[in-house]
């Protein structure tokens, strides 16, 4: 298993079918919400467990965004994988604290992995979510 920053087109394409997958046909959210335009803005991590994409995310700033893992890959690290990448990309380019938007139903995970709760509960692509932080 690995964690690549997306460079290469496959990487990229790989990046955004995760995405796809999971967001826009798992659970059924906009594909215009999803594809907002600001990917070239960001830094695409893409998980690979051999030559096979099954995770994906980005960093937009020091905003964590669309943390996703293929349903029959889940519960096997990947997400921690992916956000250690993230992290130690934060930590190398001197960002003092990530903040993301979780889905209430993983914000345990991110809990888990030293990310506090900041705020009230919102909506978000007609999901429930909650501002976490973590600072370095």
């Amino acid at each position: 298993m690995k964690v690549v920053i997306a460079k290469t087109q496959k990487e990229i394409i790989d990046n955004m079918l995760i995405r796809g997958n999971v967001f826009v046909i798992e659970q059924a959210i906009d594909w215009e919400i999803e594809y907002d335009g600001l990917d070239q803005e960001c830094v695409l991590f893409t998980a690979y467990n051999g030559k096979l994409a099954v995770g994906a995310a980005r960093l937009y700033k020091n905003k964590v965004g669309r943390v996703a893992t293929l349903k029959e890959y889940r519960k096997q690290g990947i997400g921690t994988l992916i956000m250690e990448g993230i992290e130690q990309y934060a930590k190398d380019n001197k960002m003092p604290y990530l903040k993301l938007h979780a889905q209430l139903y993983v914000k345990d995970f991110y809990e888990h992995l030293g990310y506090t709760v900041e705020g009230e509960i919102f909506q978000e692509a007609e999901i429930d979510h909650v501002l976490m932080k973590k600072y370095f």
